[in-house]
């Protein structure tokens, strides 16, 4: 039983963000935000399917720490992040905003895992320290783009739509607090990846 779990527990993650998704789609609080936040999780677990279709496999780890993205991008997309009820996290630490946007920035960082799997088991860069520095470097990259792409969704969108995408919640310095996320995220998982691989 154990082995049919391990075998297919990438199938069982699969299930859990499609019916989490197809959940999710029901009512949220914008549509059009909600398209354009889905798309960001939909495109990735897609690009996914299809590796796992062309038989390029990660480890189990690598799965369950991109499925928490996706599950919790998801439900950023039906609430829009700065609605998302997150309340008691708020409040413990006193925060002035919602951070579950921020929470999900930091998981962005999570497909540090992968991408060093990809790369050391077939030996693309030498040495697990540079792989990890050029990975992070990287989704540092990401980030930024991404930001771009918020920064143009919200100059083209209406203003309700494109506030809602960006959910700065006021604060002028919010995509760079999010690349910070991003980053933190990726040294954070490069971190755990070298502890999990270091035999």
């Amino acid at each position: 039983m154990q082995n049919v779990l391990k075998k297919y527990f990438p199938h069982l993650l699969l299930g859990v963000y499609l019916v989490e998704f197809l959940f999710l789609a029901i009512s949220p609080y914008d549509r059009t935000t909600w398209l354009a936040e889905n798309l960001t999780a939909f495109i990735p677990a897609a690009v996914l399917c299809l590796l796992y279709w062309k038989n390029i496999r990660f480890s189990n780890t690598a799965y369950f720490l991109m499925a928490i993205f996706l599950c919790c991008h998801t439900i950023g997309g039906h609430f829009t992040f700065e609605r998302v009820p997150f309340d008691f996290v708020t409040e413990l630490f006193g925060f002035q905003r919602n951070h579950f946007d921020r929470m999900c920035h930091f998981m962005v960082g999570f497909f540090a895992y992968p991408v060093l799997e990809f790369i050391e088991e077939r030996r693309l860069i030498k040495g697990r320290f540079f792989a990890a520095f050029m990975v992070i470097m990287g989704i540092f990259g990401f980030a930024a783009i991404f930001e771009l792409i918020e920064w143009l969704y919200a100059e083209f969108s209406s203003p309700a739509s494109g506030n809602a995408f960006l959910g700065s919640q006021g604060d002028i310095w919010d995509a760079q607090k999010d690349m910070l996320c991003d980053g933190l995220g990726a040294v954070t998982t490069a971190i755990f990846y070298s502890l999990v691989k270091r035999k």
